[in-house]
């Protein structure tokens, strides 16, 4: 019997990191504050109507182009090195790695984020997933960004999942992404996702793994449970905790929990197929 796989998704600002990708060097390289570069997005969303996404992404090229900073993947990738991630991230995808191994299933890790994805890419742990869905740009004869080639929203982020289901994984490929699948075939089934987030922009995401039989889990900063009130308010969640995913760990504990039972359940569902067949066979 294949081995059963389980996929754990995350969000990545305010998830894996500790506020969004952009503050910790792209936006300081600029010469502006976090409050100054959000709040430009936000004026030319105001005025000119541009979804929100497009409209930081929009403002990353102007204010580059202002100051002659060329915005090219690897200069985004080096904005990418000095992301503060929380404790134990580190080391959090080897240890989850070898505890779903020591119960016979593999572990997939995935990002779907509104974030940047070569920032993304240019963290220690973008080795980790298998897939890192996010907004990147399009590139010039000189490398330099100058459209969206990919822009996700909160809205826009469940289709990452059902590309994760279904294990049509090339952002390109929607003609076998919109034909039927037998739930049977699916790749990872909805029941052995794990959903990670923070906030409001995981809700669809977060309700859907959990309306589908996965697991949705809020996290929040140390002190600011808060922030995650409206997600246990309105049933969108299976679990909350603190941003903690170090050894031992709460977090670290629930997961563990979560992939102990997915496994569990795979060889109880296995065995009753099994048993079934032998069934029919002998009796027909």
């Amino acid at each position: 019997m294949a081995k059963t796989t389980i996929g754990i998704l995350y969000d990545f600002d305010k998830t894996l990191c500790t506020t969004d990708m952009q503050e910790y060097d792209f936006i300081k390289n600029l010469g502006m504050n976090s409050d100054e570069f959000w709040g430009e997005a936000a004026k030319l969303t105001r005025e000119h109507e541009v979804e929100k996404i497009l409209a930081y992404m929009m403002i990353m090229i102007r204010e580059c182009k202002k100051r002659g900073i060329p915005l090219t993947e690897e200069y985004l990738r080096s904005c990418g090195e000095n992301v503060v991630l929380y404790k134990g991230v580190l080391s959090w995808f080897d240890r989850i790695n070898a505890y779903g191994e020591s119960l016979g299933v593999n572990i997939e890790h995935y990002i779907i984020s509104s974030g940047t994805y070569e920032i993304i890419q240019g963290t220690p742990i973008a080795k980790y997933f298998k897939r890192i869905y996010a907004c990147r740009y399009m590139y010039d004869e000189n490398g330099e960004a100058v459209w969206p080639a990919l822009a996700i929203n909160y809205t826009l982020k469940t289709q990452y999942i059902y590309r994760i289901s279904k294990g049509i994984l090339d952002v390109t490929d929607d003609y076998n992404l919109n034909r039927l699948q037998d739930e049977s075939l699916r790749r990872i089934a909805y029941r052995n996702m794990i959903y990670i987030g923070d906030g409001m922009t995981d809700i669809p995401c977060m309700k859907m793994v959990k309306q589908k039989g996965g697991k949705s889990i809020a996290l929040y900063a140390s002190g600011k449970s808060e922030t995650v009130k409206p997600l246990v308010d309105d049933d969108r969640i299976n679990y909350v905790c603190v941003a903690d995913y170090s050894q031992n760990s709460t977090l670290e504990k629930i997961v563990k929990l979560m992939i102990e039972n997915m496994a569990t359940l795979e060889k109880l569902r296995a065995k009753e197929e099994m048993q079934l067949s032998q069934y029919k066979r002998a009796n027909d």
